[in-house]
């Protein structure tokens, strides 16, 4: 089996490795250095589908468990509470429980990879990366109110921005404060501020907004999780995309491995990851219409909207997919 290198350390390059070194292929791991997400909120189709692809069955059965949702999304909304189901675990956590035990395969190790797994930025140039709007969100560590409930998350829609409180103990919890500035949207909150006791200064920024990159795949390399794309986290599909991800592009390599390059293959898996990307975005165009109705709402609903004219311009109003998965093999539609 050919070799391939992944380079990338999230979930999207241990799932490529997990399924090629179980499919026979070489792969090798080049990490990268970067910050881990302090909290990441698993849902139950997330979970399972990790589960799945792993075979780790009784995976985070213990882990802390959010089982309601406290929203307030809207001008002057009244509190809803919601059902809910997710676990909630670090990035750190996730990564130690899923890190594959690659098979050493040294006969048919080269100097030359026949296939590179982009699952971290940087990406091969010329590649051009899109933007579909300017949000930033900030992580900031907080201690609980006495009365605050650890079984629930918070979310609040501001005036130019919005909340998102998770508990990962019975006493702390990780706030994401995104588009203004943290405390000032802290000062305009009436449901998420009351649940803190104590705030922390904040561990670090990162961009909210949806990015892709353009082109995603050419013969011997393709991108996927990260380096891909990127979500905004309101919807909280991130982890479960980057699994799916994952599996198309390990189904991909060896599509290819077996049957040769093909330029359907290649336009099958970015259209693929397209289509995701503009259901997404579909789906967070809905909290950003009903959000708000200022200035900073607008504009990222304009960038949003852009997002998805941009979609519907490169896949076209009947795009015909030529392929499909079948477990983890990828087989031509006849």
């Amino acid at each position: 089996m050919p070799q391939v290198a992944i380079r990338g350390d999230g979930v999207a390059a241990y799932c490529c490795a997990h399924l090629l070194n179980q499919a026979g292929f070489h792969v090798t791991l080049e990490p990268i250095d970067r910050l881990r997400l302090p909290v990441i909120m698993l849902s139950e189709h997330a979970l399972t589908l990790i589960r799945d692809v792993f075979d780790r069955p009784g995976l985070f059965q213990d882990e802390p468990r959010i089982r309601k949702r406290i929203v307030a999304w809207g001008t002057d909304s009244k509190p809803a509470q919601l059902d809910h189901s997710a676990v909630v675990v670090s990035e750190e956590l996730l990564l130690d429980n899923l890190r594959p035990n690659l098979t050493q395969r040294a006969e048919h190790k080269s100097n030359t990879p026949a296939w590179t797994i982009f699952a971290s930025r940087p990406v091969p140039t010329p590649v051009t990366e899109h933007r579909f709007g300017s949000r930033m969100a900030s992580a900031i560590p907080v201690t609980l109110s006495r009365d605050s409930d650890p079984s629930a998350c918070w979310i609040e829609s501001l005036e130019r921005g919005w909340l998102f409180l998770i508990p990962n103990s019975p006493t702390t919890a990780w706030l994401l404060a995104v588009g203004e500035v943290p405390d000032a949207l802290l000062e305009q909150s009436r449901v998420v501020s009351p649940q803190i006791h104590e705030s922390a200064p904040a561990a670090g920024e990162f961009p909210a907004h949806p990015r892709i990159v353009s082109p995603l795949c050419a013969s011997g390399w393709l991108a996927c999780g990260t380096a891909a794309m990127a979500f905004d986290p309101i919807c909280g599909d991130g982890t479960a995309h980057a699994v799916r991800e994952a599996i198309l592009a390990a189904a991909v390599v060896r599509s290819v491995a077996k049957n040769g390059p093909h330029d359907d293959v290649f336009s099958h898996y970015e259209a693929r990851l397209m289509a995701g990307f503009q259901r997404h975005l579909v789906h967070s165009r809905e909290f950003y219409r009903s959000g708000g109705d200022g200035p900073w709402w607008q504009s990222e609903l304009d960038g949003i909207q852009r997002g998805i004219d941009w979609c519907d311009s490169r896949l076209g109003k009947n795009f015909d997919f030529r392929y499909q998965l079948r477990g983890f093999e990828l087989h031509a539609v006849r």
